[in-house]
């Protein structure tokens, strides 16, 4: 990442499918001197609330997975286990908030598996580097992981700075690309029952 052109990583960011939708995301600009860690590194930078519910939503992956196959009998079982998962995606968020720290909070504008943007009161240089951490609501999830500001441009009162990942784990990119996919089909859903009931 270090390497690449300024124009190469605006393709990165861009390779990814991104969506306009707002969270909360936490961006504390590294120290002069303070380095991005590699992938193998992000684990041990990680809070461990964040390492914890990574793990917990792949386990609880693996577990219903199998289910899927067994017959109707199933169905209650499956159910049952699903409100079960549910509360625990619902803990799993209580904790993740708890990292939440309001001093370095800003919104997303935008999102996607190469990057985000986000809405700030002061400008940052191109080729600044920050810790993120993104709180996904929807999934019950959040996400550690390094950016680098791209762009920053001047929009009205604020500026708009995008950060394109460069230290993510793959399974987060993944969350947030499956997460992405997940908030279009929603907003997709809200516009054709809006049309509908405006019809």
């Amino acid at each position: 990442m270090e390497n690449l052109s300024l124009e190469e990583k605006k393709a990165q960011f861009d390779e990814y499918f991104s969506i306009q939708h707002s969270v909360n995301i936490n961006v504390k600009p590294l120290a002069e001197g303070e380095s991005v860690p590699s992938e193998a590194g992000l684990e041990q930078a990680m809070p461990y609330a964040f390492r914890v519910a990574s793990e917990m939503a792949s386990i609880e992956a693996q577990a219903l997975r199998p289910l899927r196959h067994l017959s109707d009998h199933a169905e209650s079982l499956a159910e049952y286990l699903n409100h079960q998962a549910r509360k625990i995606d619902l803990m799993m968020s209580f904790i993740l908030h708890q990292q939440d720290e309001p001093d370095h909070r800003f919104s997303t504008i935008k999102l996607g598996g190469g990057g985000v943007i986000i809405k700030s009161p002061t400008a940052m240089n191109i080729g600044s580097q920050a810790e993120l951490k993104l709180f996904l609501d929807t999934e019950a999830a959040a996400i550690f992981c390094y950016g680098e500001v791209i762009t920053c441009e001047n929009v009205e009162d604020s500026y708009h700075i995008a950060f394109v990942f460069n230290s993510i784990r793959e399974q987060d990119q993944e969350l947030l690309v499956r997460a992405s996919l997940h908030l279009q089909t929603q907003q997709l859903k809200k516009r054709a029952q809006d049309k509908a009931s405006g019809a």
